[in-house]
């Protein structure tokens, strides 16, 4: 039993290490979230080690929370993608990209000055990236901050030495994503063949055309995919509201 709780503070202390120090060399976004995880997994097999009533609590906590903010992210991701279908990207570094036109966000360069493009989803994304760092007072803080304790109460002084160290650390590749996207400037040109384009509508009445109007081309998230990403981020945001138990 011992020797299973050593190999398991082991695990916990090299996915700490491994996924915030290979995280921070990452150009790709996709694969910084990948290392991300495994940052992340550490957290949780910490909460498992220590094995109190307190830690699981903390880690079946920690395991909801993160994956609302890892869906709400590639979600997101996705969205961000589809809304640059109508943009023209001039920056020649990103030409060399493997299969663009399906996976348009593929390295974090391509979300430079988004915020500027779109605010909803940039707005989204950051409080995403900022519970993934345990910012207070969102929903990974309030994770983090319990698998701590747990491990506080149980003595495990360094391994908590060394996720608070690490988290910090990893906030570092996360505030560069919002950076990126709230102050550089972007290369994208809407498409001129978009730019004045209208689709008419007819309106209808007793069979009878009585009025015809017309939509601007301009992108819109489904409904269902916008209140997919209002709850999930307001789930992050507004969890420190829940009323104590």
């Amino acid at each position: 039993m011992m020797v299973s709780l050593q190999y398991l503070l082991i695990s916990s202390l090299l996915s700490l290490i491994i996924g915030t120090v290979l995280g921070l060399t990452q150009f790709r976004i996709k694969r910084l979230f990948a290392y991300s995880t495994i940052s992340h997994l550490g957290f949780m097999l910490l909460a498992l080690t220590i094995n109190s009533v307190e830690s699981i609590q903390s880690f079946i906590f920690y395991l909801i929370q993160y994956s609302l903010s890892n869906l709400n992210a590639f979600i997101l991701l996705v969205a961000i993608g589809y809304s640059l279908y109508a943009y023209n990207d001039k920056n020649i570094n990103h030409n060399y990209l493997i299969d663009k036109n399906n996976s348009p966000i593929q390295l974090i360069s391509q979300l430079k000055g988004y915020f500027h493009i779109n605010s909803f989803l940039a707005l989204s994304l950051t409080i995403t990236l900022f519970s993934f760092a345990g910012i207070p007072p969102l929903m990974g803080f309030f994770a983090k901050q319990m698998v701590f304790s747990a491990a506080l109460q149980e003595g495990f002084i360094f391994l908590t030495l060394i996720g608070v160290l690490t988290s910090v650390i990893s906030a570092v590749y996360y505030l560069f994503i919002v950076k990126t996207m709230f102050f550089d400037g972007h290369s994208y040109t809407y498409f001129s063949s978009l730019k004045d384009l209208r689709i008419p509508a007819l309106i209808l009445k007793n069979n009878k055309v009585v009025n015809k109007i017309y939509f601007d081309s301009k992108f819109a998230l489904s409904s269902s995919l916008s209140i997919t990403i209002s709850i999930l981020t307001l789930i992050i945001l507004l969890f420190m509201l829940m009323p104590n138990e």
